[in-house]
């Protein structure tokens, strides 16, 4: 399994959650990254620890203030992006060129999606995974495996259909082990989490805690 664990806003400090996860990833064996902040990305791949972007923009070199280049990105030590985040909505041919401009960078990209559909959809246009997080989730206590574990068949299913090389990672409300083992349960090959472990009191333990399974 691949945890991702995303920052996003958070007021955290992400030097720490970083160094927490270095140090259960290389305890454990399994894969784990963090995605800060643009701003805080070199702080965090200076700990060694695998670092993601939580955005990149579809754009290229050129006049876009306010973007997140891509280019920059892996300039500042990341090695992958989350794209379409339900909190930071693409269009299709925005996450096709976001895409294009991660792969100009050699940045892996997990696109995220609303529902199975969605995450056939996106499957189509090639990224390293998809992860399917429904909306009424995110934040909560209760995963996306436990509150209606078919949203994870069925995206795992319609994935597949159209590239069975494209992984599928769920999201929303994950923050136990228990959760992270039913995902793979349900064919998940990774999670997305972020409030479980960016607003843990400790996030070493709960880090711990998420891989204690397996």
């Amino acid at each position: 399994m691949f945890i991702l664990v995303n920052l996003k806003a958070y007021p955290c400090d992400p030097v720490e959650v970083a160094s927490a996860a270095r140090d259960v990833a290389d305890d454990s064996g399994v894969r784990i990254a963090v995605a800060p902040q643009a701003a805080h990305l070199s702080r965090v791949a200076e700990t060694d620890v695998e670092t993601w972007a939580q955005h990149v923009s579809p754009v290229e070199y050129g006049s876009h203030t306010g973007s997140t280049l891509a280019e920059a990105v892996a300039e500042a030590g990341a090695t992958g992006t989350l794209l379409n985040h339900s909190e930071n909505r693409l269009k299709l041919a925005d996450i096709d060129a976001s895409m294009q401009a991660a792969e100009r960078a050699s940045l892996d990209t997990i696109v995220c999606a609303n529902n199975p559909e969605q995450s056939g959809a996106v499957a189509a246009l090639g990224p390293d995974a998809v992860a399917v997080e429904p909306p009424e989730l995110i934040g909560g206590d209760v995963s996306v495996s436990s509150a209606d574990p078919d949203i994870v068949r069925d995206a795992v299913d319609a994935v597949n259909a159209v590239d069975d090389g494209v992984d599928l990672f769920c999201g929303a409300g994950v923050s136990t082990g228990d959760d992270v083992t039913a995902a793979a349960e349900l064919g998940a090959e990774g999670i997305l989490l972020a409030s479980g472990v960016a607003k843990a009191e400790d996030p070493r333990a709960a880090l711990e805690d998420l891989v204690s399974e397996l």
